[in-house]
């Protein structure tokens, strides 16, 4: 039977920080690569999994306020981010409601992008570290 989600209050956390109120995307890619398992007289190619390869792309409006967008990320460019929690409701967490937590992923970089008429965004891609669903 098909179904269809409508998200009627995600919530995204860098660290501690809620910028759930400035998100309007998040597109996490959760991927494991795929190694080579091959031997002598195999007849096929047999994969293994490695390591996590993942990425989070938060498209998010450029807010200046306190706690908000600038002054969480400013000082994160560069640097190794502890935690960030991906969630598709504020609900008590649960099995049609996990958290994703993506922990020791790297900003490499923060483009704002001004545009006249328009609110002031950026998207930030976070990269690598260690991706898990909890349910409870």
């Amino acid at each position: 039977m098909a179904t269809s989600t409508v998200l009627s209050n995600p919530v995204v956390k860098i660290g501690a920080v809620d910028l759930s109120d400035q998100c309007t995307s998040a597109t996490l890619s959760y991927k494991i690569q795929a190694l080579q398992a091959n031997a002598f007289g195999s007849t096929g190619i047999a994969y293994v999994g490695g390591l996590q390869d993942n990425t989070l792309s938060l498209d998010l409006y450029w807010s200046t306020s306190a706690s908000e967008t600038y002054a969480t990320l400013k000082s994160l460019v560069g640097t190794v981010i502890a935690t960030v929690t991906i969630q598709g409701s504020s609900a008590a967490t649960s099995a049609t409601n996990p958290i994703g937590t993506l922990s020791g992923s790297f900003l490499s970089e923060e483009p704002v992008v001004y545009a006249l008429g328009a609110l002031t965004t950026c998207n930030i891609v976070l990269m690598g570290g260690t991706f898990a669903w909890a349910e409870a």
